[in-house]
């Protein structure tokens, strides 16, 4: 299949160059944001790819403005951020055709909503990918981690089986991506989701790696514990059923503190040392909403989105 990945950030560097090298299928690019574009064409439509900071090399790529691109793919890979989503598929929704499938994998939630106004949800998939990346500048992405590491998991809107669903199965598999499939929507988007509610949040308000987290020996058992309970007491409330049972959510964070990626800034840290909005709205904001509309009270998750809020705000004050 022909794949149109729609963010050169570092998710979508990172599976469109996986899926041009190594399962060998066809990858566009569409970048919307103007900076990012005009570096890798600066640089020749070439991307800077390293590994742990390692082997920094270019490596070619098919790069397009929304406007100019007129490809024809048979599924389109978005990897932004929440806030500039509904602009970039308004810029490109003359583009996109009846039998187009579009996959979202990005973080928090809500994108879904925003895919549907453009797809049928026959053609819509979801995905999570607990695949850490960096985007040391624009056109310079960075793989964290060893060569095949990290998970991504993939689902129907429908919860049905679909041939584009196993086809890009096979490819994501060439690719090195570790796909697994799921037929639970809302539980695969939600269990990445809960984990950066821990994660992704904590970090950007200390400016800390994952692994740094653990070095407070408090950190689990009355952060990442209270966090992870309230989101799964108002998954339950909702009717929701994840992937995984709270207690392997709470392993999860401790393995990817310690072991899977404990030098990594997760995405959300990266945004904000970079002067960007954070998505905790979409994060830690939507649990505490999930948790107020079926009768929950989610404090912790309340009080994380106001404080990351809050360190937004702050860098009004500290500015270099």
């Amino acid at each position: 299949m022909k794949y149109a990945v729609v963010g050169a950030g570092a998710m979508g560097l990172r599976y469109g160059i996986l899926l041009q090298e190594n399962a060998g299928v066809p990858v566009d690019f569409v970048e919307p944001t103007n900076f990012s574009l005009e570096r890798i064409r600066t640089q020749g439509n070439q991307v800077w790819k390293s590994r742990n900071h390692e082997d920094r090399h270019l490596i070619p790529v098919n790069i397009y403005s929304p406007e100019e691109y007129d490809g024809n793919p048979d599924v389109w890979i978005f990897f932004m951020k929440q806030m500039q989503l509904p602009d970039t598929v308004k810029r490109l929704a003359p583009k996109f055709k009846s039998h187009q499938t579009a996959l979202g994998a990005m973080n928090g939630m809500g994108y879904i909503e925003v895919l549907q106004q453009y797809f049928d949800d026959e053609h819509i998939i979801g995905g999570t990918a607990m695949i850490a990346t960096i985007l040391n500048d624009y056109g310079d992405v960075d793989f964290m981690g060893v060569e095949g590491g990290g998970t991504s998991n993939y689902v129907n809107l429908t919860e049905a089986d679909s041939e584009v669903l196993d086809k890009l199965m096979i490819d994501f598999k060439a690719a090195n991506l570790n796909p697994v499939k799921s037929n639970n929507f809302m539980g695969t988007l939600l269990t990445k989701v809960f984990f950066n509610s821990v994660e992704n949040s904590i970090a950007t308000m200390f400016n800390a790696r994952m692994g740094e987290l653990v070095s407070y020996d408090g950190f689990l058992s009355h952060v990442a514990r209270p966090l992870i309970d309230e989101a799964y007491n108002a998954a339950e409330a909702a009717g929701y059923h994840l992937l995984e049972s709270r207690e392997a959510m709470f392993e999860q964070v401790k393995y990817m503190s310690t072991s899977g990626s404990p030098l990594h800034y997760p995405s959300m840290s990266q945004d904000f040392s970079n002067g960007r909005t954070t998505e905790v709205d979409y994060i830690n904001g939507w649990i505490a909403k999930l948790a107020r509309q079926h009768g929950q009270v989610a404090k912790n998750q309340e009080m994380i989105t106001h404080l990351v809020h809050l360190a937004e705000s702050m860098r009004q004050f500290h500015v270099e």
